[in-house]
């Protein structure tokens, strides 16, 4: 089976399988009538074709990025390393997304067109702990000044950030969104921390390409989603140092549990980060640090509560406007698969491709195996394009363990029936620990398929106008 898992054959079954998913999901809705209630399915999204001038910089820089971006990393330290990783995320966040010019960053945010948006409630708020008390009372849609759509269908923690950056005097929408670049583009420094501290520096250097090209950089500079991506992301870096690192245990799993806990109040769908909480705890074979990490979540619990919102009575009120809206009208029997469909676009074939091994890396990692093939499928010391030397089984384990971890993730939030569409964005904080996947996969394979990656991008920001 190891063997079967490790070919060729493997890889392109698997991405076959990818595209002919996305495929029904395209035309599946023309074939049956059904409306699925967005404009291109599987993404809520307008076919809008629109290359121009602005689209040079972006395909310059995706080509240097591709070229060059592997062999920076491997000539730097760590810390320089780093640094270039959050430089180059910030650098081509923004250049996918000025291809529309200034638009392309500023649209999501103006509170004219997109009063659904965060922005627009954000603004209205006049004090936080009256808005706290009184949150829950403003979900229902037929309720005396309701919430709009997205602050409706989350929690308070999430209209809290947006007022932050109007307090803080920044109301013009494309500086909104710099700020939201800004704090989404940490979200990779805190994912190749942890796979340095789960596996090893090797792994995180290999990674680092694969993260900063994934083609849900599309969408990560143009919503909220962005910023719980990096939350999230370095609530299960804090917790990964607890784990590993005894004289941080208490400090560390109290600050995971501080962030991992806000989580839940960016988001109700976050909950499910629990699952990517328990790998950490697993893959670092300690749960030493699961009290302090749960009093810190608690602790969070606890202050929102005392403020006045209660999540707990909340979630009910935003399900029952859920499916008073446009969720009634999605199918769940086509978008139970369709959302899988939505969120190829994010991650690329490539990652497809790489599910075979992935699940080979898990099992050689779980039996003990120290390399993830024999004979002429493994790959040899120093070949790799991302660093000096390529990751070794166990490397390779942790990182098919976090991925399986935000794989089964997904599959649970779909099958939940609360991610009708729209999931290109509300899965991105589970997303990030999947991307990095096609390292395992031949090294000669690399190269092409990290350009495949920028090339997925480029054209879904050029062909299609998404509603983020």
């Amino acid at each position: 089976m190891r063997d079967r898992l490790l070919s060729r054959r493997a890889a392109l079954i698997s991405a076959a399988a990818g595209l002919v998913l996305v495929l029904l999901a395209i035309y599946v809705p023309q074939w049956t009538g059904e409306n699925v209630m967005v404009n291109w399915p599987p993404l809520h999204a307008d076919w809008d074709p629109r290359i121009g001038l602005l689209t040079i910089p972006a395909v310059l820089i995706g080509i240097l990025m591709v070229a060059g971006l592997p062999r920076l990393v491997a000539a730097s330290g760590w810390r320089r390393t780093l640094l270039i990783a959050y430089l180059a995320t910030w650098l081509w966040t923004m250049a996918v997304a000025m291809t529309e010019g200034p638009d392309g960053l500023a649209r999501v945010f103006d509170v004219v067109d997109r009063p659904g948006e965060y922005v627009y409630d954000a603004q209205r708020v006049d004090a936080i702990l009256p808005m706290l008390r009184t949150f829950i009372d403003h979900i229902p849609m037929d309720s005396v000044d309701n919430w709009k759509t997205h602050v409706a269908g989350h929690p308070p923690g999430a209209l809290l950030f947006f007022v932050l950056v109007d307090r803080l005097g920044i109301t013009d929408p494309f500086w909104i969104g710099v700020v939201v670049v800004t704090v989404g583009s940490s979200a990779i420094v805190a994912v190749l921390h942890t796979l340095k501290i789960l596996g090893s520096e090797k792994l995180a250097r290999a990674a680092l390409p694969w993260i900063v090209l994934a083609p849900v950089v599309v969408y990560m500079g143009v919503n909220g989603d962005a910023m719980f991506t990096a939350v999230a992301a370095w609530g299960l870096c804090l917790l990964a140092v607890a784990t590993k690192v005894p004289r941080h245990r208490v400090s560390a799993g109290i600050g995971a549990g501080l962030l991992l806990g806000f989580c839940v109040y960016l988001s109700y769908g976050l909950v499910l980060l629990g699952i990517l909480a328990l790998a950490v705890l697993w893959i670092g074979r300690s749960w030493r640090a699961l009290p302090w990490a749960l009093g810190g979540a608690l602790a969070v619990a606890a202050t929102f509560t005392v403020l006045g919102f209660h999540w707990w009575e909340a979630y009910p009120v935003l399900r029952e406007r859920y499916y008073d809206g446009i969720a009634s009208d999605r199918a769940y029997w086509y978008w139970v698969w369709a959302d899988v469909a939505a969120w190829t676009f994010t991650v690329g074939l490539a990652v497809w491709a790489a599910f075979p091994r992935g699940l080979a890396a898990l099992l050689a990692w779980r039996r003990g195996g120290n390399s993830l093939a024999e004979g002429r499928e493994s790959t040899p010391e120093g070949a790799g394009i991302h660093s000096r030397a390529v990751p070794d089984g166990r490397d390779r384990g942790v990182l098919a363990a976090l991925a399986a971890a935000a794989l089964l993730t997904i599959l649970v939030a779909t099958l939940s029936g609360m991610s009708k569409a729209e999931v290109e964005r509300i899965w991105m904080p589970f997303t990030i620990w999947v991307v990095a996947l096609p390292l395992l996969l031949p090294t000669r394979w690399h190269r092409p398929l990290l350009a495949s990656q920028v090339v997925t991008a480029l054209l879904v920001q050029q062909l299609l106008l998404t509603r983020w």
